[in-house]
Formats: C-alpha cells, sequence, structure tokens
C-alpha cells in the first residue's frame, strides 16, 4: 500500500475529483457540481478525500457531507453530523483494499470536528465493507412506487420488481386513486409554485423537530441551495398557504427528459392536514409532468414510510433496499443516542446525499 496516499481535498481539486466520479459512475458530474455538493451547503463544507498513486493519479474517493441535525427540537443540543457519500474506487483499481484508509481518514477528521455521528445509506453489496471497517447496522431502507397511470411505461417500471407485479399495476393505479380521493377530501392549503423558500420554513422546521429525535434543520438558505440551485434543474418546490401563512412545502423532482418516473423528495407540514396538502401538491405536481410512477424511499418502521403506506404507494420487493449505518463518535450526545433507532429520524431522499433521485 506504498504506493498509494490520502489527501484531503478542497476547490482546485473539484476537476480532479470530477474526473474520477465519472469513472466510476454512470450519473456524470463536473467540477461545478462538485463544488455546489462540497462547498456550497450553508451547513458547512464537506470532508473529501482522494487517494493517489505515486504519481498523483487520483484513483479512489470518499466525501461526506455535513447536515445540522437537531435531536428531539433541542435547540442547545443541535449539531453538525455527517452523510457519506460518492464512495469511489476506479474500475481500474478496484479490490485493492483502498477504501479502509479513506474511511479512517474521513472519520478521524470527522470527529477531531466534534461531529457526534456520521451515518450513510449504502446499496447491499458495499454494506459489508463498511461493516468490517467498524460501522454499525442500524436499519434499512426502501423504495416505495406510486402508480399514477397504468399505461404501458408503469407497467414496464413495475415490472423491474417482477412481472406479476407489472400485470399488477392497474390495481396499484387503481389503489393510488382511492388514496389520492381521501388526501383531497381533507386539503384546506393554497399550493403555490416558490422560486425561493419563505424565512418562515425554519420556525415551522423548529415545531415539527420534537417529534424526532433526529431531523436536519430546513432553513430557506438549506433548502434553496439543496433543491433550487443544484445543476439538474429538475426539482420543483410548491409552497402550502391558508391564506398569506405559509402552512408547509413539498418538492418533487420531474421525470428526466424520455423517461417515466418522477419522485417525492421532501415536504414539511405541522399536521396530517398539512402533510395530507403537500402529497397531493406534490402527486399532482408530477402527474403534470408526465411521471406515470412516482417514488419514494422511507426507513422500515419510520414516520415517513407510514404516510407513504397510506397515501397508496406500493412496497417493493423485501430484497429491494439499501442499509442504515452508523459511526457514533459521541454515545453521550443526544444525537449520537439517537442513531440507533432511524425509525425515529425524520429522513426523506431530500436529506440524501445526491444532488438527485434515480
Amino acid at each position: 500500500m506504498s504506493e498509494f496516499s490520502v489527501h484531503a481535498c478542497g476547490p482546485p481539486d473539484r476537476t480532479a475529483q470530477a474526473r474520477l466520479f465519472n469513472a466510476c459512475f454512470k450519473k456524470a458530474t463536473d467540477a461545478a457540481g462538485l463544488a455546489w455538493r462540497y462547498d456550497g451547503n450553508p451547513h458547512g463544507a464537506a470532508l473529501s478525500f482522494v487517494q493517489r498513486t505515486a504519481d498523483g493519479t487520483a484513483v479512489s474517493g470518499y466525501a461526506c457531507s455535513p447536515r445540522r441535525a437537531v435531536p428531539g427540537g433541542d435547540e442547545a443540543r443541535a449539531a453538525i453530523v455527517g452523510e457519506t457519500g460518492d464512495v469511489m474506487t476506479h474500475p481500474e483499481w478496484r479490490k485493492r483494499g483502498l477504501f479502509s484508509a479513506l474511511d479512517r481518514a474521513a472519520m478521524a477528521e470527522s470527529k477531531r470536528r466534534g461531529w457526534p455521528l456520521v451515518f450513510g445509506l449504502p446499496n447491499r453489496r458495499s454494506a459489508h465493507i463498511f461493516l468490517e471497517l467498524g460501522w454499525e447496522r442500524v436499519g434499512t431502507l426502501r423504495p416505495w412506487t406510486f402508480v399514477v397511470r397504468a399505461d404501458a411505461a408503469a407497467r414496464a417500471e413495475r415490472a423491474k420488481e417482477g412481472r406479476v407485479r407489472g400485470w399488477l399495476a392497474p390495481l396499484a393505479a387503481r389503489a393510488g386513486r382511492a388514496a389520492r380521493t381521501r388526501l383531497r377530501a381533507s386539503v384546506r392549503l393554497q399550493g403555490r409554485r416558490l422560486s425561493a423558500f419563505p424565512p418562515e420554513v425554519a420556525d415551522l422546521s423548529r415545531r415539527v423537530e420534537p417529534r424526532f429525535s433526529l431531523m436536519v434543520r430546513r432553513d430557506a438558505d438549506y433548502l434553496d441551495w439543496r433543491f433550487l440551485r443544484g445543476s439538474s434543474g429538475l426539482h420543483r418546490a410548491i409552497g402550502l398557504y391558508a391564506g398569506e401563512r405559509f402552512a408547509g412545502y413539498v418538492v418533487v423532482q420531474v421525470p428526466r427528459p424520455g423517461e417515466s418516473v418522477g419522485y417525492l423528495v421532501d415536504l414539511l407540514a405541522e399536521d396530517d392536514a398539512g402533510v395530507a396538502a403537500a402529497l397531493e401538491a406534490g402527486l399532482a405536481e408530477l402527474e403534470g409532468s408526465g411521471a406515470a410512477v412516482v417514488q419514494a424511499t422511507a426507513i422500515d418502521g419510520s414516520w415517513w414510510n407510514e404516510v407513504l403506506a397510506v397515501a397508496g404507494f406500493q412496497p417493493p420487493k423485501p430484497d429491494n433496499h439499501l442499509t442504515v449505518i452508523v459511526h457514533v463518535h459521541d454515545a453521550a450526545h443526544p444525537l449520537g443516542a439517537a442513531a440507533r433507532d432511524p425509525r425515529r429520524w425524520y429522513l426523506t431522499d431530500g436529506d440524501r446525499d445526491d444532488e438527485t433521485m434515480g
């Protein structure tokens, strides 16, 4: 391993990191995209590292993004937690144990910065690598699917979960229509497209946070950065209003050109009626954008899991899941204590590391 060395990265390294990223993943990015993700976050700059060969070639990389989290609404104990992402090794350099040195460097730096914990959502192929390095498996995260209409595109998407599910797409669409009828019956709020999140969203976040052991603070600066200043242009944010009073929001990701899948990315509302209004506003926006199906992921047993099930979303096959893992630096901190039961977290796709879903 002496031919490799770990280097902490900063803004001047984004071009080299993007080159490595594009060699490892199908979803391409560029230096500006990584600068948005690593350097633009109002909650702080990301930790990022690369491992280089003796001639300076970057062959493996690792990033850890900060999220300002609040434990049970306790503002005094709010702290930055980390989320792993962009774990990558160039195809020509895999199976050489390069990741372990990057993980040690990232965990050492996140601990030095005082982050009580770091969490990650690896797929089934890579989860075991983290566990071998001392991470803990604490839960599972699954994709749920709402069938908007039972056309060929929806049947093809559902068939990815098996031919029977493709055949049953009409039944899933019928269940979705019935669920939306129930949602509409309780809607008392008006939706408006947002070009920027209002300052009042931070107060709404504070009122919701006491119900969850770990929730990322949703303030206007963070939400604008996360959803409205990314390079994809795929997000739509809809504010919910009772007259002129801001009462919540929903964020969706519309289908890419030539695709039929949209995503229910994030929402925030103070009560069940507000959640229902947000769900219906998001589904209506995606239906109008041409989505045949809508997907959202949720931690098993969480509040969000229950919301999606009641709203007519269909569960995946049992083996279709991501793993929730944590690396706890400070078990005495309320966020460290909350880490081991993610069912009590507030976590949507909007809390995940990547700019876009799918």
